[in-house]
């Protein structure tokens, strides 16, 4: 019955017109959700998504683990049902309608490719002198928020969300958009809006 509902809604998923950085399949969000399907461990996941979402992933998680024990091709459809959960919560909690996880290899603004090295290496020198000279000194003090927070136990949801807000701080302004987008960090709450969309 579950493989039945998990095939009923892939069916109805629609192409995608918007590609969004955390949305494609190798993208940051999608890769947190593999580790979370691989290891067992639901809190790879938890970070990008709202509390009040919680119930839902949990749900369909718990169910997923269940239907991947039963071969290869039952697998292949629970982690898709559970990835495509995480992303459309995500994207709920960000107020985007859900567009579908995006293929491996979606083409992503050069920018934000540049500032998910900087977070991967630690270093932003590849990534200053893409943004004007102007907005280098607060980027830099953005990144390094970013980084400041990049180490966290991943049991630790809450100090998941608070990266994720830093993350998306520095993001946003090396995309070149001025404000936070997040606001402040509450226990247990969302964090903002962890996506980079980009129309193409």
């Amino acid at each position: 019955m579950f493989i039945k509902n998990i095939m009923t809604l892939l069916g109805s998923l629609r192409p995608a017109t918007v590609e969004a950085h955390c949305d494609t399949a190798d993208g940051p969000a999608v890769t947190d959700g593999r580790k979370a399907l691989v290891t067992g461990n639901i809190n790879y996941a938890l970070k990008w998504i709202p509390a009040d979402g919680e119930a839902e992933l949990r749900d369909v998680f718990d169910k997923a683990l269940q239907v991947r024990t039963l071969g290869t091709e039952a697998a292949e459809l629970a982690d898709r049902l559970f990835l495509e959960t995480m992303v459309r919560i995500h994207r709920m909690g960000e107020g985007v309608g859900f567009t579908g996880v995006q293929p491996a290899g979606t083409e992503i603004d050069p920018v934000v490719t540049a500032a998910d090295e900087a977070i991967a290496s630690g270093t932003a020198v590849d990534l200053l002198p893409m943004v004007p000279q102007e907005r280098r000194t607060e980027l830099a003090e953005r990144f390094r928020a970013a980084i400041a927070a990049k180490e966290f136990d991943v049991d630790d949801v809450v100090a998941g969300r608070r990266y994720l807000a830093a993350y998306v701080n520095f993001f946003k302004y090396a995309e070149g958009e001025d404000h936070d987008h997040h606001g402040p960090v509450h226990e247990g709450d969302a964090h903002g809006e962890p996506c980079h969309a980009h129309a193409h």
